[in-house]
Order: C-alpha cells, then sequence, then structure tokens
C-alpha cells in the first residue's frame, strides 16, 4: 500500500472546467469519468442534489481505486428553490436568462475527496450567489451567439462574457461558481495527506 504523499490523485470528472481549475493546484492528476446517474430525486433540494452527487462521484471512481485519492464534484444552480440544469439548446438557454434577469441565483457547488485506503471520506459545500442585470433580450441574444454556454449551468460563464450579465457575485470561495472550489478542495485534500506546496495535514 502506498504511502499517503505518493498515492495517485485522481478527478473524478470529466468536466474540462474543473480539470483546468484543479491544474491552478499544480498537482499530478489523472482524469477517470465516474460512473453516476445524476438524476435528481423527487423534491430534492438542488443543495442536497449537489452533495449527494459530488459524494457518489467520488466514492464510484474510488471503489475502483482504492489506493488513491479521488475528488468528486458536482453543481447545482437555483432559482426559487428549482434546480436550473445545462441548457443544453439556445431556446432553453434564452428562456433560463430571461428567467434570471434582476433575480437572485444559487449556485451549489459541493466537493468530496475519497480514499478507500486510508478510509477518508470528506465533502464540503460551497454557495455562491449571484445576481443578474436586468437583461434586455437582445443582450442575451448576442451574449449566447458569442459564447454559446450551452453546458453551463444557469447559461452563463462568469469566467468569460458572461460577467457582463452579472450585478454582483457574493463567494468565500470564488473558484466555486465555475465548477470546483478551489480553497476547499484543497483543505480536503490536504486532509487527506496531498501534498501541496510541500505541505500536508491541517495547518494554521
Amino acid at each position: 500500500m502506498s504511502n499517503p504523499e505518493t498515492r495517485k490523485l485522481i478527478l473524478g470528472s470529466t468536466s474540462a472546467y474543473r480539470r483546468s481549475l484543479l491544474e491552478r493546484l499544480q498537482l499530478h492528476f489523472e482524469v477517470i469519468a465516474p460512473q453516476v446517474d445524476e438524476t435528481p430525486g423527487a423534491g430534492e433540494h438542488p443543495r442536497d442534489l449537489a452533495c449527494r452527487l459530488a459524494l457518489a462521484k467520488a466514492k464510484a471512481v474510488a471503489r475502483l481505486h482504492p489506493d488513491s485519492v479521488v475528488i468528486g464534484s458536482d453543481q447545482v444552480a437555483e432559482l426559487d428553490g428549482l434546480p436550473l440544469g445545462k441548457p443544453g439548446s439556445h431556446d432553453r438557454a434564452v428562456a433560463q436568462l430571461r428567467a434570471m434577469r434582476q433575480r437572485l441565483v444559487v449556485f451549489h457547488t459541493a466537493v468530496t475527496v475519497a480514499c478507500e485506503a486510508s478510509g477518508f471520506l470528506e465533502s464540503e459545500l460551497a454557495e455562491v450567489r449571484v445576481r443578474f442585470r436586468n437583461l434586455s433580450d437582445q443582450e442575451i441574444e448576442n451574449y449566447l451567439l458569442l459564447e454559446t454556454p450551452y453546458d453551463c449551468a444557469g447559461s452563463a460563464k462568469s469566467e468569460g462574457l458572461g460577467i457582463t450579465l452579472l450585478e454582483a457575485i457574493e463567494s468565500d470561495d470564488p473558484t466555486a461558481l465555475i465548477g470546483l472550489p478551489l480553497i476547499r478542495t484543497a483543505r480536503l485534500l490536504r486532509q487527506a495527506g496531498v501534498s501541496i506546496l510541500g505541505v500536508t495535514g491541517m495547518t494554521a
């Protein structure tokens, strides 16, 4: 069994956004797609859905790679207590953005770190509160034609032109809005024994 500091690190996600964010920590990692049913449960709150899926993704990959440290994450946007999924099409994105203008949308981003060999299994949740401007129909159309954010929950890429759609963002873990809360992720990885900046474990 490998030393905790030399265990393989796996991102249990095929999201290009999460992969790009995790690369910021300058850690070597592999990417493996988790085989998880992401269908929401009846009446399941968006926050609970994000937490459940992050846990399920991490555990699904960890079962197949028990000596590795696995990161699972999921994000669900919430408007009026209901989930906003990835639009997948232009018409659905238009409908989402129209519904969100001058409204507060909460993005729930959960992350789980798991290692079967060590018995480590911890999760954290980051919530980002985003207020949208009073968008005109023309602004919505122009934005979607320029950025085509059909694979993003809520139809807005804050790391790109989507930032111009927003009035304000409130968060204590800013990258959570893009898909992976790096402050929380780094904390969990240190707890799991992964060396970041040459340090493992909890530090002040």
